[in-house]
């Protein structure tokens, strides 16, 4: 798909960098999320994707954001491999985007898998670290976090459901959702999603931050 990128190509070395600005080792990075450095290691080269907990356990750890692991440079202008295009009427178009970067095409989205069989689509055409705006797919079997453990992070969540049956426990509940349900909660109480079934679950998802989060 145009616009999508593989995670060794972008996210480990990204994660890498933020990593080392933090002035934190592989080995000190993994002992404060809770995983093994040699995994930290096999993320950063590549050879590894995370799951969605251990992605956002280290946006939280390193003070990022899922933008800047997605690829998206700071600044106002648009995603980086867009090319922009300035017209004999003052208009600038981008390849992807129109309406000066306020609309993002179905076919240039960035992409990120994760190890857990689920992918995440961008639906913002430009940074916004305020809002993670996604459409997720989950495959058959694919769940949220490693080893069923609950995730928690900052924001406030929505979720609609737009194909497929998702399951999702929140707190002490466990729902199904189907299409046309929607959910929203806190995202400090401990919660995962898993799909059961036999087809892919796509929905769309939205994680409000606190403003001034670090």
């Amino acid at each position: 798909m145009a616009g999508s990128f593989d995670p060794g190509a972008e996210l480990g070395p990204r994660l890498r960098q933020v990593r080392e600005q933090r002035g934190l080792s592989a080995r000190e990075l993994a002992r404060r999320i809770q995983c093994s450095p040699s995994l930290i290691s096999q993320i950063e080269r590549g050879l590894s994707a995370p799951s969605v907990g251990m992605l956002y356990a280290l946006a939280t750890e390193l003070r990022t954001s899922l933008d800047f692991l997605f690829g998206a440079p700071p600044g106002d202008g648009p995603p980086g491999g867009v090319t922009v295009t300035a017209h004999g009427d003052g208009r600038v178009l981008a390849d992807g985007l129109d309406g000066h970067g306020i609309v993002q095409r179905a076919g240039t989205r960035r992409t990120i898998d994760l190890a857990s069989g689920v992918r995440w689509e961008r639906l913002t055409p430009g940074p916004d670290e305020r809002v993670d705006f996604l459409e997720v797919i989950y495959e058959p079997s694919g769940h949220s976090t490693d080893a069923r453990r609950p995730l928690r992070h900052d924001g406030r969540e929505y979720g609609l459901i737009t194909s497929g049956t998702l399951h999702a426990s929140v707190g002490f509940e466990t729902f199904e959702l189907g299409p046309g349900d929607s959910i929203a909660f806190d995202s400090a109480l401990p919660h995962l999603y898993w799909n059961g079934t036999a087809a892919d679950v796509h929905a769309i998802w939205a994680v409000v931050h606190q403003p001034g989060r670090a």
